[in-house]
């Protein structure tokens, strides 16, 4: 089965290359033996990022057997040290999406740096 890529997923393809930050790969598979694919990865970085289309037309990831499927896949990326972001097409077409993979890029995997608030006006709890 050839893996449907998105149009959101398109743009924040672009938005990622225009940045300049490094190519990721697409579709991934991350976890051996298992046929979840995770829409970007940075393999040398640990790090997965999803887009989560289909929030408001009622798509997979907004029932029941999506959301149980996206927590496992999730947790399976988790207990083997991957970063796993998650945006939806908001976050993307507002540019939050590669703020915050920026961000994420500069953190090496397993450090306590405290993530930035990266919403408009946003709250400093330091």
């Amino acid at each position: 089965m050839v893996p449907r890529i998105s149009e959101v997923e398109n743009e924040l393809a672009f938005q990622i290359k225009a940045a300049g930050l490094p190519v990721p790969a697409r579709q991934v598979q991350i976890i051996p033996a298992r046929r979840f694919r995770w829409d970007f990865a940075w393999p040398s970085a640990h790090l997965a990022a999803e887009v989560q289309g289909g929030l408001y037309s009622g798509g997979a990831h907004v029932r029941a057997w999506g959301v149980t499927r996206d927590a496992e896949k999730n947790n399976l990326a988790v207990l083997a040290g991957w970063r796993v972001l998650y945006f939806t097409s908001e976050v993307v077409r507002s540019g939050r999406a590669l703020s915050i993979l920026e961000d994420a890029l500069k953190t090496p995997p397993g450090s306590n740096r405290k993530p930035q608030d990266r919403r408009e006006g946003g709250v400093d709890t330091s």
